[in-house]
């Protein structure tokens, strides 16, 4: 049960972190970013009161940790692919299954050669995935750097988040949430950014915020049974969806070894998820 509902997450993450960066191309990264967040608390809160007591285990603040990384995460992914490809970009960010393999490796997750065969192929994929040509010379893609510090942000996302969701994925999911909200508004604050947003951009908005959240409420539910390094890998299979959404919707071309970069990096993720 724990592997489907990390792919189940996998699934709604793959959606919404196609469907968000777009709009936030078209409307803006902050008004997208705080009003799907605020949607998909709002349709946390009702059930979680009505289904779920509030635990008394304390690992429940974890998820706090997990909001701020997750904060930074999508804030720098979203501000990634306004500059770039999202095709290059989204599986940077994907290698994000490296943290919470290696914090696994730490805490006794057992693992395989497989698993650490996959961890070197998704390196692999993250640099080849990473460069461009142009005008006849090799360079970093448009974007790259903020992928990185979008993976790194993503990765450490998942050990805290996995440890709250144990102690009751409900209650973990909504103040994670709660949590977001607050990081993204103030953020928003200092940096004194327009959050505005049209009535007709509302429905679009909210159905991404209902995807994350949903995400979130998944991969938290699928901690409760299965070991950190390998929900958390599963779960970090979105960039699948994105890339193949990006292909096919969005028409994005790349180069021969972004291409072969593409398929080691998620190529990379399967074998430490099948590990």
């Amino acid at each position: 049960m724990s592997i489907v509902l990390a792919l189940a997450a996998s699934l709604s993450w793959g959606v919404a972190a196609y469907v968000g960066p777009l709009q936030g191309r078209r409307i803006g990264i902050w008004p997208v970013l705080f009003w799907s967040q605020v949607f998909g608390l709002i349709i946390l809160l009702a059930p979680t009161l009505a289904v779920a007591r509030l635990p008394s285990d304390s690992s429940l603040v974890w998820a706090l940790p997990a909001a701020a990384a997750a904060t930074i995460g999508l804030a720098t992914y979203y501000k990634g692919v306004s500059v770039g490809a999202m095709s290059v970009v989204a599986p940077i960010a994907g290698a994000s299954a490296a943290i919470p393999v290696i914090y696994g490796l730490a805490i006794g997750d057992p693992t395989t050669a497989l698993r650490l065969v996959g961890l070197v192929v998704a390196i692999i994929g993250v640099v080849l995935v990473s460069t461009e040509r142009r005008s006849g010379a090799r360079r970093v893609a448009a974007g790259v750097g903020l992928a990185l510090i979008a993976a790194l942000s993503l990765g450490l996302y998942f050990p805290p988040m996995h440890a709250a969701g144990r102690a009751g994925f409900w209650w973990a999911a909504t103040i994670y949430r709660v949590a977001t909200v607050s990081f993204i508004f103030v953020a928003i604050r200092i940096r004194k950014a327009d959050f505005s947003i049209a009535r007709r951009d509302l429905p679009l908005v909210a159905a991404i915020g209902c995807g994350d959240t949903l995400g979130v409420l998944l991969f938290a539910a699928a901690s409760q049974h299965g070991l950190v390094s390998v929900t958390s890998v599963l779960a970090s299979l979105y960039p699948v969806v994105t890339v193949l959404l990006a292909a096919f919707l969005l028409r994005e071309r790349l180069g021969n070894l972004q291409r072969l970069g593409i398929l080691f990096a998620l190529g990379g993720a399967a074998l430490i998820a099948a590990g």
